[in-house]
Formats: structure tokens, C-alpha cells, sequence
């Protein structure tokens, strides 16, 4: 049998592992992402095929592999080829699905053999190991563990590949040195029982992709494009306040919507259960839709704002300030994703700064707002992340060096914590405890939209610092958060915890 042949369909294994079953053949299960096969996976192999009459071994489809940015490093045609070339592997195939759960109630095997690393459920940050025992056991199989020599492929790869640049392999070992993975995953858990406000702006943001067709003619240079699809997402504050609630059991979200808001379905419906809604209605603005124009390659070509820039009524923003005085401070951490569209008044500005325990913001500088809307209309917080753009502007200083503006700026607003994103180039980050300057490089290897993750960054850098996590490994984790983000299409969905635990893990193994 060649190598080729041993390549099959998931429902092709379910069939031959059918026909070995009816012959009494004990079929052994193997599954994984084996993106590297080293000398640890083969010893594996074939101790689990020493266990029945036959072994197979089914990996996870590209699509599905949860391991972060850059992974897998080979694709899953080499990778499964790559283990059909295995003497001791009988067929192959590809699984398309997060866990192997459907292979088990597919192949139905009498052996599922993993590694000793997994022998603890109680160590599997996913919860698929006991979920997967089950399902062996449902149809009469048995679940064993090999105990060979253990090798990592995620630290072979980051060591030996040119994933990262060489900046950040030295950022990744000396940040192994003092910190381990398991460490750092139990204090982002012990985050869980923190009660968090998130205020800001609700937004609507719409993609419509096209296909560019050249001009137009007729001596006009307009370009035409043809439509192929749109998608929405819940973005601005309710992105921020669904990727906390993947950390912590609730969060409360005060924004402002439109009067008979005909987006009010689709906004319910992309919230997470555990959030909780304080809404104001403008008198006549709608809900803010970000409506973008872009080609198959997620290149923008334009955007439109549908809003209208009105602040609440002072009726409304009163009944806002009044919530705030009276509940601000019974929150563990405020955040204020800022967007400077019009619903945070200086009247709710003070009011948060008079009010919140601790107290997290960012100013964005977009389109609606430039040269309008700057951090220091804050004379207070804890903890301020921005980007190098909307420092600048705060300061009105285009060239001189950031650590000196950081400075600046944080001593105008009083903020012990503040971070400066750099997109490509990394992070930086003020410590005002200690006045030292930190610095993260990128942690992500490939972006796909870089739309919310300096929201994503705030986010988790912020419910780190609340729950008493030193600013460098906030730092870090934040970073973590917004690798994570760029490979995500705008805010099609939030920064889950076993996706950034798994990271976690990835990056410093």
C-alpha cells in the first residue's frame, strides 16, 4: 500500500473501521494536529498500534487547528501524508471539526490512545479530553495513555522555524524564564468573579465585499465594482464588552442606541447571555453603522458613516450620569472604549472619573472625530491604552520620541498604566509604579483584519491590571488578546479563553 492510498475520507475510515470491527480487528485511534512530527509522536504511534490489530489516525483540518496565529505551520495534506508514510499507521484521514468528538462517533475504535500529557483532565484548559472519554466509551471503547519520551512540537517550531522574528524569539525566551504558561492561565481564571461596566458606543459595522471592475468610462474616473456579499457585526463597545465576557461571569454594558432602533434584533442576538444592557435612546441619531467597502482580500477601498452627531438629550444624560454616580463604584473595573461619536458627554466624563474603582479608557481617533477627540478629556484613569496616532495628536507632537510623550500624557491624566499599540511594530507600555518603559513585540505571524484588536487589547490588559496582575505580564496577555484579533474578520466573534490559553501555551513552550 502506498503512502497516497492510506490518505482517505473521514467516512471512508468510518466504513473500513466498520469492516474490521465485523472481522473482530481491534481498531487503535490516534488524533492530533501533528504539524511536526518528531521522534516523541512516532514512539507514540507505535506503542498505540502495538495495542490493537490495526491503528488510525486522524488529524485536524487546517481550519480548525486552535493553536494561534502561524500555526500550522504545514497544511494538512503534507501533514497527513507525512504520517502515512509511517509503517506502523494503517489509514489517514482529516477531520474538519475543532475536536475529534466526531471521529470517535464515526470510527467508533476499541482503543483511543493519547499522550501522557493529557492523562489529567483536570490539566486539559479545553474540557475535550473527558468529553472525548465519553464518547469513546459510549460505544464500548477504552481510553489509554502511552508515557513516552515527550518532546514539543510548538517549542521545536518556535525555536527552529522563522515563525517570529528574531526580536521576538528573544522577547518569548527571556519572558519563559520568568513565567510559565500553566501559571499565567490560572490567574487569567481566578479573573472570573470580577464584575466589570464596559461604556460605550454601540456600533454597527458592515462589511460589503465587491469585486473591482476598473472605471466606468465615459471619461469619468469612477471605479465600478461588482457586489458580492455584506456581513454585520457587533462592534464598538459590544465587541469589548463580549470579549470580557468570555473571562468573567458578568458584565454590564451601558451604551446608546437609536430610537426604534431597527438593528435592536441583531444586537440582542450578538451579545453574550452573561451581559447585561443599559441603554439610552437618542431623540433622532440611529445606532452608528460603519458601513465598508472591500475587495475578496479584505483590502478597504471606502466607508460610510450612518449616524448623525448628536449627544443625548440633556434628559438622557442626566438619567446616564445619575446610573454612573450611583453604580460605577460597585463595578471592579470601568471600561470606556471611548469612540467619540457623540455619547459620552464631559458631564459622563466626570462622572466616571468621579466614580469608577478602577477606571480603563481608550480615546479612538477615527474618521468622525480627528483632531476633535484626545485622551486628555479625562483628568483621571488607571489605565489608558492608545495607539501612536492618537498620542500624537493628544500631545500636538508629530516627531518627538513616545517614552517622552507618554509621560506627558499620563501625567495629565493621572494614569499609573499606560500603553501605546504599534500595530506591526509591537507595544509599549508606561509603568507609572516604577516609571519603566516596557516593550512587547507583535506576537502575531499573519493579519487578516486589524479592525477591533486594539479593542481586544484593552480589554484583557485592563481586567488584568483590575485583578492585580503586574503591568508586564498585562502587557503580554493584551498582546496575546490582539495576536489573536487580527486573524479574526472585524468582530465576527470575540477572544474565547481556550483560544488564548492554547496560545498562551504555543507561545512559550
Amino acid at each position: 500500500m502506498t503512502t497516497q492510498t492510506k490518505i482517505i475520507t473521514l467516512q471512508e475510515l468510518a466504513e473500513k473501521s466498520r469492516q474490521s470491527r465485523e472481522q473482530g480487528e481491534r481498531v487503535v485511534l490516534c488524533h492530533g494536529v501533528f504539524d511536526l512530527i518528531h521522534p516523541g509522536h512516532v514512539r507514540h504511534l507505535q506503542m498505540a498500534r502495538s495495542f490493537g490489530d490495526l491503528l488510525v489516525v486522524t488529524i485536524t483540518a487546517d481550519a480548525f487547528v486552535n493553536k494561534g496565529p502561524g500555526r500550522p505551520i504545514f497544511p494538512d495534506t503534507l501533514r497527513a501524508e507525512s504520517l502515512a508514510a509511517l509503517d506502523c499507521v494503517t489509514w489517514v484521514a482529516v477531520n474538519h471539526a475543532t475536536t475529534a468528538i466526531p471521529v470517535l462517533h464515526a470510527v467508533r475504535p476499541s482503543i483511543y490512545v493519547k499522550g501522557q500529557d493529557y492523562k489529567n483532565p483536570e490539566q486539559d484548559i479545553s474540557g475535550n479530553i473527558s468529553l472525548e472519554q465519553r464518547a469513546v466509551e459510549s460505544h464500548g471503547g477504552e481510553m489509554r495513555f502511552t508515557e513516552e519520551i515527550l518532546f514539543s512540537s510548538s517549542g521545536i517550531i518556535n525555536n527552529h522555524f522563522e515563525v517570529f522574528t528574531p526580536e521576538t524569539k528573544a522577547c518569548l525566551q527571556d519572558f519563559r524564564v520568568r513565567y510559565r504558561a500553566d501559571d499565567i492561565i490560572a490567574r487569567c481564571q481566578g479573573l472570573r468573579d470580577k464584575r466589570v461596566l464596559v461604556v460605550g458606543e454601540a456600533i454597527i459595522d458592515e462589511y460589503c465585499t465587491t469585486t473591482p471592475m476598473g472605471l466606468t468610462g465615459k471619461g469619468v474616473n469612477v471605479i465600478a465594482a461588482r457586489y458580492e456579499s455584506n456581513e454585520l457585526f457587533a462592534g464598538g463597545a459590544m465587541a469589548v464588552a463580549n470579549h470580557l465576557a468570555g473571562f468573567v461571569d458578568r458584565v454590564t454594558l451601558l451604551s446608546g442606541v437609536g430610537r426604534d432602533d431597527p438593528y435592536a434584533p441583531f444586537i440582542r442576538s450578538k451579545l453574550a447571555p452573561n451581559i447585561e444592557t443599559v441603554f439610552y435612546e437618542f431623540e433622532s441619531a440611529p445606532t452608528l453603522l460603519k458601513r465598508r467597502f472591500i475587495d475578496k482580500s479584505m483590502n478597504k477601498l471606502f466607508e460610510l458613516y450612518f449616524y448623525e452627531e448628536e449627544p443625548l438629550s440633556e434628559t438622557r444624560e442626566a438619567e446616564a450620569c445619575d446610573w454612573i454616580a450611583k453604580n460605577a463604584g460597585s463595578f471592579d473595573l470601568v471600561v470606556v472604549p471611548d469612540y467619540g461619536n457623540g455619547l459620552i458627554s464631559a458631564r459622563m466624563v466626570q462622572a466616571l472619573c468621579d466614580h469608577a474603582r478602577y477606571l480603563a479608557v481608550n480615546t479612538q481617533v477615527n474618521g468622525g472625530n480627528r483632531g476633535y477627540h484626545v485622551i486628555t478629556r479625562y483628568p483621571r484613569a488607571d489605565f489608558v491604552a492608545v495607539n501612536e496616532p492618537e498620542l500624537r495628536l493628544a500631545a500636538h507632537n508629530r516627531f518627538d520620541p513616545l517614552d517622552g510623550l507618554m509621560r506627558t500624557i499620563s501625567a495629565k491624566v493621572h494614569a499609573q498604566q499606560f500603553a501605546v499599540t504599534q500595530g506591526t511594530a509591537g507595544a509599549l507600555w508606561l509603568d507609572g509604579t516604577t516609571d519603566r518603559l516596557l516593550h512587547i513585540p507583535a506576537l502575531s505571524t499573519r493579519i487578516v483584519d486589524r479592525v477591533g484588536a486594539g479593542d481586544s487589547f484593552l480589554s484583557l490588559a485592563s481586567l488584568s491590571l483590575s485583578g492585580g496582575i503586574e503591568p508586564e505580564l498585562a502587557l503580554f496577555i493584551g498582546s496575546v488578546a490582539a495576536a489573536l484579533d487580527v486573524q479574526i474578520v472585524c468582530n465576527r466573534e470575540p477572544i474565547a479563553p481556550v483560544s488564548m490559553f492554547k496560545y498562551i501555551n504555543t507561545l512559550l513552550k
